[in-house]
């Protein structure tokens, strides 16, 4: 049980590490839903991300009806 929960850290903090990298955590532009989308997943596939997975998500709002 416990070697399952560090093997978990050590996955999501290589997909902290991986998401630095790409450079998600600058503080250049404005938070939106699709970059804290896009860090989340990246960060949940973890080392899969220097095996070419490159997640990105999109947020597209709906625009209210007139």
């Amino acid at each position: 049980m416990r070697i399952g929960a560090v093997l978990i850290v050590i996955w999501l903090v290589l997909g902290v590490i991986a998401a630095y990298e790409r450079g998600y955590f600058s503080d250049s532009e404005d938070a939106s839903c699709a970059e804290a989308g896009t860090v989340i997943v990246t960060t949940i596939a973890g080392p899969l991300n220097w095996m070419g997975v490159n997640p990105k998500v999109n947020c597209d709002v709906p625009e209210p009806s007139k």
